[in-house]
């Protein structure tokens, strides 16, 4: 279980504004406030008490959490749903809904079988907080299983071609901002990102503005500012030493764009501590 606000995660992992994905699934519980997670370039927005479940290696990110918000993230590989390598569990109930074209399931509460799945929860939050007794671990396996059994329950498999191709987009959008995250720190042009996902320039781009509404170019100097922040913060490097470590060429370029991002200049940011 992580634990999100926007000071930070416990234990530490990605948090809001980090688009990523994994290959655990994940369940995803606002306990206070609000939150806005985008999912193939749908936003979802949740209040307190709602949930959200997300297929494994889909991309998402939190684009919005209200300023005292906090939300928990559940995350369980599907071996724990399957109980053992080809066994009639993983048959029957887990690789038929894991490695389909399913994305996500939002929670909501609308039905008792989401009230059901909520409860189990919040149970399962206690559990992580609480003093730790003698074989809390399968108290948590145990209700994972059975939040799995009523979620796959309820719900029906389409296997729609246009769910194919949101599966196909995942994979695209995947390979090239692997390729972001892997090469920010060099001069990397439009047509090397379009590359690693075998894409014209242009549908490179019409990728990205439909899966995570902004262009490849603006995604790279937004993660590019993320890296900066953090190396603000860790460490004394000079605000061009931390330029040019995170990929931009010209210190004006990076405070200009810093500023447009943040609302406040690389110096602010140390000085605040932010």
């Amino acid at each position: 279980m992580y634990t999100h606000t926007n000071h930070g995660s416990v234990p530490d992992g990605r948090g809001v504004n980090e688009l990523h994905w994994h290959e655990e699934l994940q369940i995803t519980l606002v306990t206070k406030g609000k939150l806005t997670i985008q999912i193939n370039g749908i936003d979802y927005n949740l209040e307190t008490g709602q949930a959200i479940f997300i297929n494994k290696s889909i991309l998402h990110i939190v684009t919005y959490l209200t300023h005292d918000g906090e939300y928990v993230s559940f995350n369980f590989p599907e071996k724990i749903l399957a109980f053992y390598s080809d066994s009639a569990m993983e048959k029957s109930y887990v690789l038929p809904f894991t490695n389909s074209y399913l994305l996500s399931i939002e929670i909501k509460g609308d039905v008792e079988w989401q009230n059901q799945i909520l409860q189990i929860l919040s149970q399962m939050k206690k559990d992580f907080e609480m003093k730790k007794r003698w074989g809390w671990q399968y108290e948590v396996s145990i209700k994972t299983a059975q939040l799995w059994l009523i979620l796959i329950s309820n719900i029906s498999l389409s296997p729609e071609e246009s769910a194919k191709h949101n599966r196909l987009q995942q994979e695209r959008m995947q390979l090239m901002v692997s390729f972001i995250h892997q090469n920010y720190t060099d001069n990397i042009t439009l047509k090397e990102i379009a590359d690693v996902a075998h894409l014209s320039v242009s549908e490179c781009t019409r990728s990205f503005k439909k899966s995570i509404h902004m262009t490849p170019y603006y995604y790279l100097v937004q993660y590019r500012i993320n890296k900066s922040c953090e190396l603000l913060k860790s460490t004394e490097y000079t605000i061009t030493e931390i330029a040019r470590r995170v990929g931009f060429n010209h210190v004006n370029h990076f405070i200009q764009s810093f500023r447009k991002h943040r609302d406040i200049t690389p110096k602010e940011f140390r000085i605040n501590g932010m």
